[in-house]
């Protein structure tokens, strides 16, 4: 395990040292507070992200060596400059009509301003997140090529549904649609315009992924060094886009523990560093081999977060539900997993008793 997760406990262990230090230096004599709170995210973010860590891993198993480590060590840059710090800050701008460099201003000494500021934006940047993560949802199970089902008679029934061009884009968009009726008047273009932003991207970056995996074989065998390079990058950039679409609301949800932008990036960034090295651990490890529905299981919990995402643009929802949902379809799938692995290692130890 030491191998998997020794960066992890380097960079918990820098993270908390500049807690500590952060808060003696903003508030003396609240080093040691500001260290509890810390570990108290990032133990958020691992509980809330064990079906991220599962879609990842189904990613990388494609990628080589070289990719799955700078997902390790850039994504976690991305991960924590990019999507917990940066981005908020981004649509702040964008939505407040502010400058960046006044808005990370106002994060750094102004932490209740910009906690508002954020609320503010709330249903925007949810309803990105979760418009990505439904097209990512239904483009799993509508596929009628799919051959092992998990809870066979609706997986069996959506995977038929393939069959009916642009079906997943028709359903993101009604459940766009029905977010109109529901949220307040002055969010509804800001919302639309998140929401259509969220599948345009879903859609270009898996396009683009197709395209390549479609032509890689047709590349000269002088150009295969360069065409998993740009294979590599493109499932990079798909990876750290179904990341942070799983990370939005939990960011926006660490501002119920902490309004200080510095221990909450501190925080939730010993969470991914957990995820991410988990993340390796299952890949390299064939756990997805080796437990036929955890993909599965990964995939409802992604469905049911996107759309506790939609409704939270309407009432706030606490982070154990989001989280406990998803944690509860990853724990059924492992189960039922493990059962189907004893029932044919018992038709496989009674087909060699007869046959002996």
């Amino acid at each position: 395990m030491l191998e998997y997760f020794l960066e992890s406990y380097i960079v918990t262990f820098l993270g908390l040292t500049g807690a500590f230090f952060w808060g003696e230096h903003v508030h003396p004599g609240s080093g040691f507070a500001c260290v509890f709170v810390a570990l108290v995210l990032g133990v958020l973010e691992i509980s809330l992200s064990f079906d991220n860590a599962v879609v990842n891993a189904m990613k990388l198993e494609k990628m080589s060596h070289q990719w799955r480590h700078r997902f390790l060590t850039w994504g976690i840059i991305i991960a924590v400059f990019g999507m917990r710090f940066l981005f908020p800050i981004l649509v702040v701008s964008i939505f407040a009509k502010l400058k960046m460099i006044e808005v990370a201003k106002i994060a750094v000494t102004d932490a209740d301003k910009y906690a508002y500021y954020l609320h503010e934006t709330h249903d925007p940047i949810v309803t990105f997140g979760g418009m990505f993560l439904i097209m990512l949802f239904l483009n799993y199970f509508f596929d009628n090529q799919k051959e092992v089902h998990w809870i066979r008679p609706i997986e069996n029934w959506l995977s038929h549904l393939d069959h009916m061009k642009g079906i997943e884009i028709l359903i993101s968009l009604l459940a766009l649609l029905a977010t109109q009726y529901v949220i307040p008047q002055e969010q509804k273009v800001a919302v639309m315009i998140a929401g259509i932003a969220g599948i345009i991207t879903y859609l270009a970056i898996d396009g683009f992924t197709h395209y390549l995996e479609k032509h890689e074989h047709m590349r000269m065998e002088k150009c295969s060094v360069q065409a998993a390079g740009c294979t590599g990058l493109v499932s990079f950039i798909y990876l750290e886009l179904i990341d942070a679409s799983f990370s939005l609301d939990g960011v926006l949800g660490a501002f119920a523990i902490s309004k200080d932008i510095i221990i909450i990036s501190i925080g939730l960034a010993i969470g991914a560093m957990f995820v991410r090295s988990l993340t390796i651990m299952l890949v390299e490890k064939k756990t997805l081999k080796q437990f036929l529905y955890l993909e599965h299981g990964a995939h409802w919990a992604i469905g049911a977060l996107a759309i506790l995402m939609l409704m939270s643009t309407v009432k706030e929802l606490p982070e154990v539900v989001t989280g406990g949902i998803g944690l509860a379809f990853i724990v059924a799938a492992l189960v039922s997993s493990i059962a189907h692995n004893r029932k044919m290692d018992r038709l496989l130890a009674e087909r060699d008793s007869e046959n002996a």
